[in-house]
């Protein structure tokens, strides 16, 4: 593979056209064009520049590689395949990108991420991302985080997990302002083990509105029922106004919720 190939492949792999790249650069389309097509080789300047935009040594650019099977990388870049180093198994990106992001990008290997609108990889970035590790506004991996996050372990906004962290947290062990877990801790909390500050229900709860089948220490409310799994008896009129009279205005969307389980 010649310097111009390469240039030529990971311009695409970074979704950049050869206007973008040559504005990054500071030179001319025309420029770039020749470059990849061996009709020109790039100043020195202008080869630093380009490893450091592209993430690889200047001695990667310059020397040329025999294409084959001797390659241990299968590369998939709009259509055609290519071969690559670097400890990555298998890459895909499409032609079409949405601003500068590839629509899919596919990037499985130990070294490098997947970052595109749709992100698949074992470290993977994009608006919808599944990976082991995994970021995005929609995420999805073993470690997962973003707005909506699911995951072994998640954070976000609203996290589904193992192990949840976030504004809205469901799982079996569940930390945000509301959580729903087998142990939840929070502000408001329902759960087999249930600690919040403002609510609490679960068979052990303790909040300042406590109600427990087995165990419950409350400050303005206490329920225990002193059977497992049954919370049946409490006033929930008495329940109702306090949540609606003692919990902060900012919050009540979190004390209303706390209303369905009642």
């Amino acid at each position: 593979m010649t310097t111009g190939e390469k240039i030529a492949r990971l311009r695409k792999e970074h979704g950049l056209t050869q206007e973008q790249l040559a504005e990054k650069m500071e030179v001319s389309r025309q420029s770039v064009s020749k470059w990849e097509s061996d009709l020109a080789f790039p100043e020195t300047e202008k080869l630093i520049a380009l490893s450091m935009l592209f993430g690889c040594s200047t001695d990667h650019l310059l020397k040329e590689q025999p294409e084959g099977p001797a390659s241990n990388t299968a590369v998939y870049q709009g259509g055609s395949f290519f071969a690559s180093h670097g400890g990555v198994l298998y890459e895909y990106k499409s032609k079409r990108a949405i601003c500068g992001l590839p629509l899919v990008h596919v990037h499985i290997g130990l070294k490098g991420c997947a970052h595109g609108v749709f992100a698949f990889g074992l470290r993977a970035k994009g608006v919808v991302s599944f990976g082991l590790l995994s970021m995005g506004l929609l995420s999805f991996g073993v470690l997962s985080m973003g707005l909506l996050a699911f995951g072994t372990f998640a954070l976000g906004l609203l996290a589904f997990g193992a192990v949840a962290a976030g504004l809205i947290a469901v799982g079996a062990v569940a930390l945000g302002v509301y959580a729903l877990g087998a142990c939840a801790v929070g502000l408001f909390s329902v759960g087999a083990a249930a600690f919040g500050h403002y609510f609490a229900l679960g068979d052990v709860a303790n909040a300042k509105i406590a109600l427990g089948a087995s165990s419950a220490q409350g400050e303005w409310y206490t329920f225990c029922t002193g059977l497992q799994n049954t919370w049946a008896g409490f006033d929930k009129s008495t329940v109702t106004g306090l949540l609606d009279e003692r919990v902060p205005w900012y919050l009540h969307i979190f004390a209303e919720m706390c209303k369905w389980f009642l």
